[in-house]
C-alpha cells in the first residue's frame, strides 16, 4: 500500500511558494461527507496556512464524486481569476462495478478539464477499499489527503502564473 508508513499531511513547507496573491476554489462531494468535510478542512487550512486569505477561498458543494467535474467545469467558467481548483471526494467500493464506473468517470473528467482549461484542477478523490481507508487519510492515521491537494494546487498555481509571458 502506497500510504502505509508515510503521512500525507508532512512536507517540507519552506520549499512551498507563498500564496497570498492566489485565489482558490474547492469543490465538495457531499458523498462520505465525514470523509470529504475532512479533507476540505486539511485543504483549507493549509491555503491559509501559506498565505491565501480565507475571502480568496471559494467553496462549491455537489451531491457525489461524479459531479465534481461539472462543478469543477463550472468553476473554471464562472472566476476566471481563480489561479487553482481543488476536487474533493470519496468513493468507497461496493459490491458492484459501479466503484469503477465513478471512478473512471471522475479521472478522466479531471484530466479533460486539466487538458482542455487554463485552471489547473487538483484531483483530490479518495478510491478507498472501505470506510476506514479512507478515514486514515482525511485526516486520521495517514495524515490528510485534502492537505497534499492544497500543497499541489499551490504549486500548480505557481507553475501556471510562472509560465506566462
Amino acid at each position: 500500500m502506497a500510504t502505509e508508513g508515510n503521512n500525507l499531511s508532512e512536507y517540507d513547507k519552506s520549499s512551498i511558494p507563498n500564496a497570498k496573491e492566489f485565489r482558490f476554489g474547492i469543490v465538495v462531494s457531499e458523498w462520505n461527507e465525514k470523509v470529504t468535510e475532512g479533507l476540505f478542512q486539511g485543504a483549507f487550512e493549509t491555503l491559509k496556512e501559506h498565505g491565501v486569505l480565507e475571502k480568496k477561498i471559494v467553496r462549491w458543494n455537489v451531491p457525489g464524486s461524479f459531479e465534481l467535474t461539472y462543478g469543477c467545469k463550472k468553476m473554471q467558467e464562472s472566476y476566471d481569476m481563480l489561479d487553482g481548483i481543488i476536487a474533493i471526494g470519496s468513493v468507497i467500493q461496493g459490491e458492484t462495478k459501479h466503484f469503477d464506473f465513478v471512478c473512471q468517470g471522475v479521472s478522466n473528467g479531471i484530466t479533460q478539464l486539466n487538458v482542455n482549461n487554463d485552471i489547473p484542477v487538483i484531483f483530490c478523490v479518495l478510491t478507498d477499499n472501505n470506510m476506514q481507508q479512507a478515514l486514515d487519510r482525511s485526516g486520521g492515521k495517514h495524515g490528510n489527503k485534502g492537505t497534499e491537494a492544497a500543497v499541489a494546487a499551490i504549486k500548480m498555481a505557481q507553475l501556471r502564473k510562472e509560465s506566462r509571458f
